[in-house]
């Protein structure tokens, strides 16, 4: 059931959540995608702290510094 349909399988015990049953992909997925939100919170707060720079100016002073 869980190769089918790619979501988990809840597991309760006298009416309560006990176990989570998942396949590996998902399981995979779901940590991928904790990772990608922790990075995106990230750069939320440097945005909101001015802790960034123009793109393109960030990419010339790369270039100059590595001779690109």
């Amino acid at each position: 059931m869980c190769q089918e349909s790619d979501e988990p399988i809840f597991i309760t015990k006298n009416g309560y959540g006990d176990m989570v049953i998942m396949s590996m992909n998902t399981y995979e997925q779901g940590l991928a995608n904790v990772g990608l939100y922790a990075l995106l919170g990230k750069s939320l707060e440097d945005e909101k702290l001015g802790r960034v720079e123009k793109a393109r100016e960030a990419l010339a002073e790369i270039r100059q510094e590595y001779g690109i």
